[in-house]
Order: C-alpha cells, then sequence, then structure tokens
C-alpha cells in the first residue's frame, strides 16, 4: 500500500516518462498511472486474507486442511502499450500471494518500470523481491527459459505467446497469457446511437487503437448502418492529431516505426483487395512534427468478416466496418475470430442485451459502454486472447499453490497387516 502510495505521488512524473516512451497522450497515461495505486490498495488488503480450509473426512481422528503457498519467483513479461500499467496488473496479485518477481519490460519502454522499481524500494519493500531486467528477445527468453522461474505472466501477441507456452511447458512450468484481441462492437437498431458513437471512437481511436481490447470491429445493424456510418467518419475526420502532451491533442503518434509499417500494410492490402477506405487510409504530415510516427483515424467498409482487416488484430488505429440483418448474424460475426477477450454490445432490449452476454465468446462484454477496467472485476481472454485471469480475487489464485495436509490426532495405531474384525 505503501508503494501505491508512492506511485500515486509521482503519477504526473511517471505519466509523462510513459508518454516520451510510447506517445500515446499524456492525460491517458496520467490517468493510468493515478488509477495504479487501486489495484495496489486492493491486492495489499488481499495479502492477509489468503486462507486455506479443513475439509470433512470419515475418520474423525484425522485432521485434513490445506495450505496456500507461493510458488516463488514470477517472471512478467509486459509490452510498449501502456507498459506501468500492464505491469502492475501482473504484479500487484504476485506481491499479495508472497512471490518475488523478475520483469522484463518491452525494450521499447523501460524507462518507467525501471522507476517504480526505485519507489517499491523507498516504500519498503525488501531488495530482490521486485527486479528488472532490460533487453530485448534474448532477456525475455533467459527470463522464460530458467528453471527457477515458477510462472511467467506475459502480456503481449499471440505469437510470441505460443513461444513462451512452448518453453515454459516443455520443464512443466506455469503461465498467465494475456493477449490480444479483434473485439466486435456490435450496435443494434434500438441502440441510443448517440451513445454508441462515443463508446465506438472510444474503443478503436482512444490510445490510437494501441490497445488489446481495442473495438477494431464494428458490427451495426442494417437499418442505422448508414447514419452511424456517417458519424463516425465525420468524428473520424476531425480528430485531432499531435504532441501527445498538449491537452488539445486528441491522438498521438504510433509507438515504433515498426508498428506504423504493419498498420500500412494492413489497410494497403484491404485497399488492394477491394476494401472501401472511407476515412485515413495513410500516414498523417505534421507540419509541426515533422518526423512523428502519425497514422490517419481510418474507417474501413465493404469488407467480409473473413477479411484480414477483420481478423487481424492490427494495434492501430483502424476501423473495420461490417453490416449484420439481425441477432443470430450478429453473434455469428462477433464469434467468428481466433480471438475473444472483448466485445461491445449496444442495445436498450435489457432482454437481449443478456442473451448476447451469455452467447459471445469473450471474457469480458460491455453493455452499453465500452473499455471499462476494475482492480477488482477478472479480465481475460477466451480463444486466442489468453490464459488465466488479471484482476479480481481470481487474480491472486493465479500465483497460489494448493498444499494438502494430513494428520492424524488419534492414538490408534493403523497396522496395515493387522486384520479388524
Amino acid at each position: 500500500m505503501r508503494f501505491g502510495d508512492l506511485i500515486a505521488e509521482h503519477a504526473d512524473r511517471l505519466a509523462a516518462v510513459e508518454t516520451r516512451q510510447n506517445g500515446k497522450l499524456f492525460r491517458e497515461m496520467a490517468g493510468q498511472a493515478k488509477m495504479i495505486a487501486e489495484w495496489l490498495y486492493f491486492f495489499g488488503g488481499l495479502a492477509d486474507k489468503v486462507e486455506g480450509r479443513v475439509i470433512p473426512l470419515d475418520r474423525q481422528s484425522v485432521l485434513n486442511y490445506t495450505l496456500r503457498e507461493p510458488l516463488g519467483v514470477i517472471g512478467v513479461i509486459t509490452p510498449w502499450n501502456s507498459p506501468l500499467f500492464l505491469t502492475v496488473m501482473s504484479i500487484a496479485p504476485a506481491l499479495a500471494a508472497g512471490n518475488a518477481v523478475v520483469i522484463k519490460p518491452s525494450e521499447f519502454t523501460p524507462a518507467s518500470i525501471l522507476d517504480i522499481a526505485i519507489l517499491a524500494e523507498q516504500a519498503g519493500i525488501p531488495p530482490g523481491i521486485i527486479n528488472v531486467v532490460t533487453g530485448g528477445q534474448a532477456a525475455g527468453a533467459a527470463l522464460v527459459e530458467h528453471p527457477e522461474v515458477a510462472k511467467v505472466a506475459f502480456t503481449g501477441g499471440t505469437a510470441t505467446a505460443r513461444a513462451i507456452a512452448q518453453s515454459v511447458g516443455a520443464r512443466l512450468g506455469r503461465y498467465t497469457l494475456e493477449l490480444g484481441g479483434k473485439s466486435p462492437n456490435i450496435v443494434f437498431a434500438d441502440a441510443s446511437l448517440d451513445a454508441a458513437e462515443a463508446g465506438v471512437l472510444a474503443g478503436i481511436f482512444a490510445a490510437g487503437g494501441q490497445t488489446c481490447v481495442a473495438g477494431s470491429r464494428l458490427l451495426v445493424a442494417r437499418q442505422v448502418y448508414d447514419e452511424l456510418l456517417t458519424r463516425l467518419c465525420e468524428r473520424a475526420e476531425a480528430i485531432r492529431l499531435g504532441d501527445p502532451m498538449d491537452k488539445e491533442t486528441q491522438m498521438g503518434p504510433i509507438a515504433t516505426a515498426q508498428q506504423l509499417k504493419r498498420i500500412e500494410s494492413t489497410v494497403d492490402a484491404a485497399r488492394g483487395a477491394g476494401a472501401q477506405i472511407l476515412v485515413g487510409g495513410r500516414r498523417a504530415s505534421i507540419p509541426s512534427l515533422p518526423d512523428g510516427l502519425f497514422y490517419e483515424p481510418t474507417v474501413v467498409a465493404g469488407v467480409g468478416n473473413d477479411a484480414d482487416v477483420s481478423q487481424q488484430e492490427i494495434f492501430g488505429p483502424v476501423l473495420a466496418v461490417i453490416p449484420f440483418e439481425d441477432e443470430e448474424e450478429a453473434v455469428t460475426l462477433a464469434n467468428s475470430s481466433p480471438y475473444g477477450l472483448a466485445a461491445g454490445v449496444w442495445t436498450r432490449d435489457i432482454k437481449r442485451a443478456h442473451r448476447m452476454a451469455r452467447r459471445l465468446q469473450a471474457g469480458t462484454v460491455w453493455i452499453n459502454t465500452y473499455r471499462a477496467l476494475a482492480f477488482n472485476s477478472p479480465f481475460g481472454g477466451y480463444k486466442q486472447s489468453g490464459i488465466g485471469r488479471a484482476n479480481g480475487i481470481e487474480a491472486i489464485g493465479e500465483y497460489l499453490q494448493t498444499k494438502s495436509v494430513w494428520c492424524e490426532l488419534g492414538e490408534e495405531v493403523q497396522d496395515p497387516f493387522v486384520l479388524k474384525l
């Protein structure tokens, strides 16, 4: 909890470091940095509530109880898009469960993680409990392969996750994987279009689409397809790109040149396959920042749900829009994806909303809202979007193992070779 206090106290400075590292808006990074304290308070409060249980047995002379024990050393590998926030989501429950952690941040964004390691020491967390190893793929591989790392908590892309699972699994280690998505935002004809418009914009253009829960597939009832699409295109064209430290900026640059190239190639391929690029679709030129890695907010229509732009995680400000006829088709389209991280449902029909929540193959379903997270609500993916859960009481269980203890309390000797009639 003292660690949380110090992070909150230094939130603006840490946010500025984050913005300089990955180009996301300062106000977004500041909001995340301030929220982090809540995660540490919550899991700090759970640290003395890890309990076993007594198990009733037929043999009443035997006491059988369980102990919940830490795993040991946890390797934590985090990405560049929200380094502090995603790191704390992993280390807070790991520490509360009694483990030590070795953090390997992205080679693009290590500075803020080094900063909080210093704050952890100032908070009184003993040396050796929170450790940071910087570097690229070689550093990550060394951590994953180390026999004394009991578990790896990885946040990032599916391809890297497969390699980690194979390596850790080969030595029968444990892992939690929080991966990407191609999350559908589903708008029914009876939805409030004002609310849906705001939610769709927040889902894909906030953070420049560089978030695992980006609502990058928009499924719209055909009755309101044209109206909503017109609204979104007008808003997307008006988004102000620029310096992420400027409070007037609405979308900052792409974090890396490599990521920008990936976005460009995906949109160019969609264009070449006949997709309609209604807005954006190219690099943006900002006169005051001529070398900035900016990409225009992009809306793509005229594509099927099986197109690459509709199926592959782009991790950028690119929205694929697909119409649907009825609820059944909306469910089919939404679930026809290898991912299952999140989904949004926009409707005034409460019965439909909860039907959809049950039928959608996603770890989080938002109804008439989008991109909401809380420290006490579990978060994780279905299918290729991950294994395990962050946040909530469930998360601390990911970093514990259970021991069953049996104790004979009676005086009678249970001789296996003496027959009792």
